[in-house]
This record gives structure tokens, C-alpha cells and sequence, in this order.
């Protein structure tokens, strides 16, 4: 049955009706059914006619308009929807260019055909009006969690019902051991929503670290109002977690509250997760302190953190080992998760025989480059001397302080290191400049002979080449790689250089080439100023 042929008021109750279904805008149907006629009108009255459909909303009457455009006289390209001004004078008294005239048409009845593709006009407008609806309700969900309802499950992912559209919880995102059936509920988090050809896409996960933390937020009144603060998780899906938690309220203990009377909350927890054990630790601001925390249920003896490096060591008894490690290093990997912190474990035994070797190694160091005997030698060691710089250029109160140790021998103490620097130096150059080194790399500010040569060995040879490296590459860094941290080496990472020292090194150089305008970067360092401050 043609729609013009139809009851009038029917186009408004099948606008309503197919509204009311996909609960969308009934306007937006409207509008599909006025763009779906006019493209029929075009096809009966011509596609260069610019044919307007306005639909009624009252009695549902579809009003067919041809359009046509006021143009110059010798500027018409379409006669069908354009007239110069000349012609256009006898619908108006003073016509301009850019005016439009409409004037109202017939009305046309749809044969087969056009009918056919009115509906699959409408149909597109409508389903776009979903996938829109769909996307602008989910938008703002994500970080929350969802029930659902399960539909069916593709090659390992799960299609989940979630009341407005389907969401898909994939293999990778299912706790391991977990199996659905067409029909069981199912409670989710909403990982992220994204715009794709196919409409919107919904990812759900039960994996995720957040899944946990808002689990907790719905069990345990104090998160929600924000007495306690999640301060970190940490997961091994299925099998352990760990949470640290912090409370702004002295009365009010973290742990307890998230464990609950007889555990009640955090078994609430654990049910939903198919019985993954959960470790509650309590946050603490000093991080070996909150490492000693996440290590539980081992004892640690002894922490030694390393900030720069992102670092941490951790000396346990012998006993210890294998409850701090964990299975499968689970426990040690989960609380590096927690702090953000790659953590290496040894034993008291272990650290013992490794400070023994760095004893050993500073000690012979001092004896062959200063030429002094074992006994004097061992003796700055155990003053806490490390290299020959510290002695070469420490304070002479410092070295005459040693027992034992007068000015004279301090002085001559100082010479001889010196002297052995000074020719370690003048070797690395010349071996520098054999490969190749420009003076231009030589000079620069902050580069020591000795970092010249190992730029060198990474054919690194004049200050173009070292202005083109970026600061990981000079100071070292971590990529995380499929979840795991990866060591990046830097090419004088062993010369203790910082990412934040590499930076400005290569900036300079920059600016020293004409790279880089000085003024841009004042003006960078000048606006990074006030964002530092805001964080302190």
C-alpha cells in the first residue's frame, strides 16, 4: 500500500509505534519518512529536483515542495533547482541572488520500488538513531559496572544483553575457569566504549584491576563515601589480588572495614570473583614501608630502594624466600604491581656475599689506582668511599678524619687520585677521537671523556648525532611490553645520568645547532613552573 494512499494520521502512529520499540526520538522517524518520500518524489519528478517532504505533526498531512535557488543570469548550473533573477521576478518584487523559492507539488504515490526504498530509508535513519542513543547512554558509563544478561556465547567471547544493545566480554577479559549458558546474569565492568562502522561497541571486563576496586565500592559504604580510598590493585584473575586501602578518618581502620564483620564484605567480593583470594594491606605514603605491607604474608628483614632506577631490593630471611616470591612469583609480582616498583628479592645470605663482592671490588680498585696497600685500602671502603672522585675532591677534613690519616697524607692521598684521573681521562679521549669523535662532542657541556668514548662505541661521534637521540636512549628506561616491564639500556645509563638530566642535555645541544628557538624553551620551562607547583 503506497504511504500517500494511507490514512494520514497512520504515518504519525507508525512513527510513534517504531519510536516506542527502539526508544528513540519520534521526531527522528518523522525526519527519516520526509527524507525517504522526497528521495521517492526525485525519482518520479527527476533526480536534479530539489524536492522537500515537511511532515505534519499534528494530522500527519505530507506537504511535497520543489525548491529552486536565485542565481546570476549566466551562473545557472541545474535549471531544475536554480532560476536566474530575471525569471524569479514574477514570484517576487525584488528578487536577490541567494533567495529561495518554494512552490508546492503534487503529492506522488509509490510504486513497488520506491516504496522498497523508502523503507530501507527509514530503516537506516532509525538504526542510526539507535546506534546513537546506544553510544550517548554508554558513553558515560564506562568505569562502572553493568548487569547483564548472557545471549550467546562466538569463539570464546561472551555477547552480553545489557537492556539497550549487546556488549561483548572477551576471552581475554572472562576470569579463567568462568563458563556461561545462554540466559545466566552476569555482572561486568565497562572497559571502554568505541564508535565503529558496525555501531557502537561495548567492552565489558571481569579482569580488570577497576572491576575489583568498584566491587569494593558497592560492598563497603566507607569507599562509596569516601572515607577510605582505593589506593591500588592489583590482580591475578581468578587466583590472588591485592588492594591497598587508605582512611582519612583516625576512628575508622581500612582492613577492618573492607573485611567486615566475619569477613561478610570481603566475601561478597570473593564470590563474585569465583573465589579469588584477596590480600587487604593497608596504603602507607613511605614505599619501602608500604612494600614491607604488600609482601604479607612474608617477613622482611631489610629494604634498600633505588628511586631513580624504579627499583627496589628486598632482603628477607633464608626461610622467607619462597613465601615472598609465591608460586609461580606471584606474590612478588603482584606487590610490583601494587607499588609500581620492579622488586628484587634475595636472601640475608645472598646480600651478605653481594656486599662482601662490592667491598672486595672497591677495595682492589683503590689499591691498584691510588697504589696503596690492602689494610689502607679496605680502611676507605669502610668509611663509605666509593670511587676515586670522592676521594680526589671530598673535603680534606673528610680524609683527615680517618684514623690514622694526617693532612700530608690526605694531600698526597688526593694526588695520586688526581693524577690517576686525569690520565683515565686523557686514555678515553684518545681512544675517543681514534673512532672518530668530533670537538664539538668533546666540548660540550656535561659530557665526560669517559661518556664520550661509550657515545663513541654506539657511534654516537658529533653533537648532531647526539642532539638526534632521545632521553630513554642516553639514561635508560622501562617500555612495558604484553604487561611486563622491559629494561631499555641507556647508552650512559652506567654513569648514573637521569632521565631529567638526559633531556636537558639533548635540549641544549639543540639549542647550540639552531634547533630549537631558546625563547620556546623558556616558554616551555615557564609554563611547566606553575603545573609543578599545582602538584606540590
Amino acid at each position: 500500500m503506497a504511504i500517500t494512499s494511507a490514512n494520514q494520521l497512520e504515518l504519525l502512529q507508525t512513527a510513534e509505534a517504531v519510536a516506542r520499540e527502539k526508544m528513540i526520538d519520534p521526531g527522528l522517524v518523522v525526519e527519516a519518512m520526509e527524507e525517504s518520500l522526497a528521495r521517492a518524489a526525485k525519482s518520479r519528478y527527476g533526480a536534479e529536483m530539489d524536492i522537500r517532504v515537511k511532515i505534519d505533526r499534528k494530522t500527519g498531512r505530507a506537504t511535497f515542495t520543489r525548491v529552486r535557488t536565485g542565481v546570476e543570469d549566466d551562473a545557472v548550473e541545474n535549471y531544475q533547482a536554480q532560476m536566474t533573477v530575471q525569471q524569479a521576478r514574477q514570484y517576487l518584487a525584488d528578487p536577490q541572488v541567494g533567495d529561495v523559492f518554494a512552490e508546492e507539488v503534487p503529492p506522488v504515490d509509490l510504486g513497488r520500488i520506491a516504496a522498497q526504498s523508502a523503507k530501507q530509508v527509514i530503516l537506516q535513519k532509525v538504526r542510526e538513531a539507535e546506534r546513537d542513543r546506544q553510544f550517548n547512554e554508554f558513553k558515560d558509563r564506562v568505569g562502572t559496572i553493568v548487569n547483564g544478561t548472557v545471549k550467546r556465547e562466538e569463539y570464546g567471547n561472551v555477547i552480553v544483553d545489557v537492556g539497550a544493545g549487546e556488549a561483548i566480554l572477551r576471552r581475554n577479559d572472562k576470569i579463567g575457569r568462568e563458563s556461561y549458558r545462554p540466559g545466566d546474569r552476569i555482572r561486568s565492568y565497562v572497559k571502554d566504549v568505541r564508535r565503529e562502522q558496525r555501531g557502537p561497541q561495548i567492552f565489558l571486563s571481569r579482569t580488570a584491576p577497576e572491576f575489583m576496586a568498584e566491587l569494593f565500592k558497592m560492598e563497603v559504604p566507607e569507599i562509596y563515601e569516601g572515607v577510605i580510598e582505593i589506593k591500588a590493585v592489583a590482580r591475578d584473575p581468578g587466583s590472588r589480588a591485592k588492594i591497598a586501602v587508605v582512611s582519612y578518618d583516625n576512628s575508622i581502620d581500612p582492613v577492618g572495614a573492607c573485611v567486615g564483620m566475619r569477613g561478610s564484605r570481603v566475601q561478597a567480593v570473593v564470590g563474585e570473583l569465583q573465589g579469588e583470594k584477596i590480600d587487604i594491606i593497608p596504603w602507607n605514603e613511605d614505599i619501602p614501608t608500604f612494600l614491607v605491607n604488600a609482601l604479607q604474608p612474608a617477613e622482611v628483614s631489610k629494604v634498600v630502594l633505588d628511586e631513580d632506577g624504579g627499583r627496589i631490593e628486598v632482603v628477607v630471611p633464608e626461610e622467607q624466600l619462597s613465601l615472598a616470591i609465591g608460586r609461580r612469583g606471584q606474590n612478588v609480582r603482584l606487590a610490583s604491581q601494587l607499588t609500581g616498583l620492579d622488586i628484587d628479592i634475595m636472601t640475608e645470605e645472598e646480600e651478605s656475599k653481594r656486599r662482601q663482592a662490592e667491598f672486595e671490588e672497591r677495595t682492589k680498585l683503590f689499591m691498584e689506582s691510588l697504589d696503596l696497600d690492602e689494610f689502607f685500602a679496605q680502611l676507605l671502603v669502610a668509611e663509605g668511599f666509593t670511587n676515586l672522585e670522592e676521594v680526589a675532591y671530598v673535603d680534606l677534613d673528610e680524609l683527615t678524619s680517618i684514623e690514622g690519616v694526617d693532612e700530608s697524607t690526605a694531600e698526597e692521598l688526593q694526588a695520586r687520585a688526581r693524577d690517576h684521573i686525569e690520565a683515565e681521562n686523557k686514555a678515553a679521549l684518545d681512544r675517543a677521537r681514534a673512532r672518530g669523535a668530533e670537538d664539538s662532542l668533546i666540548s660540550f657541556p656535561g659530557l665526560t671523556p669517559q661518556m664520550v668514548e661509550a657515545l663513541t662505541l654506539d657511534d654516537v661521534k658529533t653533537l648532531e648525532d647526539f642532539a638526534t637521540l632521545a632521553d630513554w636512549e642516553i639514561a635508560g628506561g622501562w617500555t612495558t611490553v604484553n604487561g611486563e616491564r622491559v629494561k631499555d639500556e641507556g647508552i650512559l645509563e652506567k654513569f648514573d645520568v637521569s632521565l631529567e638530566e638526559a633531556q636537558n642535555m639533548v635540549m641544549t645541544a639543540r639549542v647550540a645547532l639552531g634547533w630549537v628557538d631558546p625563547g620556546e624553551v623558556e616558554d616551555e620551562e615557564a609554563d611547566a613552573e606553575p603545573e609543578a607547583e599545582s602538584e606540590e
